[in-house]
């Protein structure tokens, strides 16, 4: 019985990473080359995954700042 006192691990992502999954394949394929990573380190990321500081850094940037143009 694998940690029967404490809960499993479970990966909670952010706001930003959730919308960004919501996003369509080209959207997301277009903001990952904007953030210099390619599709599956942007797909990780969104899936809470760990990927390098520098990554997640560009991507949060990148992708808020389409959030925010979308909404205004």
């Amino acid at each position: 019985m694998r940690g029967f006192l404490q809960p499993a691990l479970k990966n909670v992502p952010s706001e930003t990473q959730t919308a960004f999954a919501t996003l369509s394949r080209h959207r997301r394929a277009h903001l990952a080359a904007a953030a210099q990573t390619s599709l599956l380190k942007a797909s990780q990321w969104s899936r809470g995954d760990g990927v390098a500081p520098a990554v997640a850094e560009a991507l949060e940037k990148h992708v808020s700042a389409h959030l925010a143009k979308k909404k205004g």
